[in-house]
């Protein structure tokens, strides 16, 4: 028998953000997130989302042994901006039984039927810059720190139960070209033409102590470039302090490309970083005591890198301005001895950002999705009319 605990205490918790150690720890492709962002997540005092969203999560037992847990976040802010009534799950793992994952979502269902939702979709986060979509293509490659990974019953788990596609997501392995491939050329050539007269040009930034100027120009860019996408809601400066915190300290500056316009308003950039995988893969997501060691030497060493975020100010997409940040990272990438990129999570229908990377070496390589499920009301219960005759 499956038994469902809602998550209250600090050791629950951590049981909660540890379980796909457990599940996935022997799994090659599987990357752990690191565990003090997921704590922090659920942690009323640490997460600003906490403002607009209600939230809770379980853990599935059977015999006093953990084989399941799940989230769900109610957003309040993103219903309001999108017309919708919806719950969003979150943060799902469980083993290959239809009794656990029943379970786990007929809690998730309750909650939001008691919200007066009408709808279930997900994996999604508090923000689009949380982990979001259940893999469904690309079990075999390692997995970003920044995504999650499941196994593959997980589709067929949920298709029983009654949710379908909404969106997916599409993840990109691409080759860093040579210097002479034609589509470098390219890319160099429409860079030199945008920046020919001096209106637009690349920023470098020496140090993270340097960061402080671009933090919220950077953040009111993601929240202006992203606001159509799927799901999306505006940062707050709260978040937009703590998203600071959390990745600043694992990017580093020579990755990052700043456009500024000749009114030193920032109109474009590109944050990238070494791959961490290898380094969090080891230290299962802990940080200390020596996880750091291996975070800084694959920042300096590396043969790999991610690309997280990518943004044009709308009103200037299609004119050439990411081919000035893509010049910049791939002549970075081939000094630094970066052979291969690999892209975060685009949505499928996304033409403008897949279209970068018209005529390079690419592989889709992993494919996401979010599922959706309409609730039925629950049945009110009426006394029986009598029969007429």
């Amino acid at each position: 028998m499956v038994q469902i605990k809602e998550v209250k205490t600090k050791g629950d918790l951590r049981r909660f953000a540890d379980y796909p150690n457990r599940l996935y720890g022997d799994v090659k492709a599987f990357v752990p997130p690191l565990l003090s962002d997921d704590l922090a997540d659920w942690d009323r005092k640490k997460n600003p989302a906490f403002e607009y969203c209600d939230a809770k999560c379980w853990l599935a037992y059977r015999d006093g042994e953990i084989v399941g847990r799940i989230g769900a976040i109610l957003s309040r802010k993103a219903n309001e901006k999108w017309g919708t009534s919806r719950m969003r799950f979150t943060q799902v793992d469980f083993i290959d039984d239809p009794e656990v994952s029943e379970a786990l979502f007929a809690t998730v269902e309750e909650y939001a039927r008691a919200c007066g939702c009408d709808q279930v979709h997900g994996p999604l986060g508090f923000t689009d810059l949380d982990r979001e979509g259940l893999l469904v293509e690309g079990f075999d490659r390692r997995n970003m720190f920044i995504t999650y990974y499941n196994a593959p019953y997980y589709n067929d788990h949920l298709t029983r139960l009654g949710y379908a596609k909404d969106v997916d997501w599409i993840e990109f392995y691409i080759t860093v070209p040579e210097e002479d491939a034609p589509a470098i050329q390219r890319v160099k050539k429409v860079a030199k033409y945008v920046t020919r007269n001096g209106k637009y040009r690349v920023v470098q930034v020496r140090s993270r102590k340097d960061y402080g100027p671009y933090i919220r120009k950077v953040f009111n860019l993601v929240n202006e470039a992203y606001a159509h996408l799927y799901g999306t809601v505006d940062l707050s400066e709260k978040q937009i302090v703590r998203y600071a915190d959390k990745f600043i300290p694992m990017v580093d500056p020579e990755y990052v490309c700043f456009v500024e316009d000749d009114r030193g308003e920032l109109v474009a950039f590109g944050i990238t970083a070494p791959s961490l995988a290898d380094a969090f893969k080891k230290c299962r997501g802990r940080l200390f005591p020596f996880g750091w060691m291996g975070v800084l030497k694959a920042l300096k060493k590396n043969d790999a890198a991610d690309l997280f975020l990518i943004a044009v100010r709308p009103d200037l997409q299609g004119k050439g301005l990411n081919a000035v940040i893509l010049d910049y990272l791939y002549g970075l990438y081939r000094k630094n001895g970066i052979r291969v990129i690999e892209t975060g999570p685009q949505l499928e229908t996304n033409q403008k950002v897949q279209s970068q990377w018209d005529g390079f070496d690419k592989e889709l390589h992993k494919r996401r999705r979010c599922y959706i499920k309409d609730l039925q009301p629950v049945a009110q219960k009426t006394e029986k009319e009598p029969a007429t005759v």
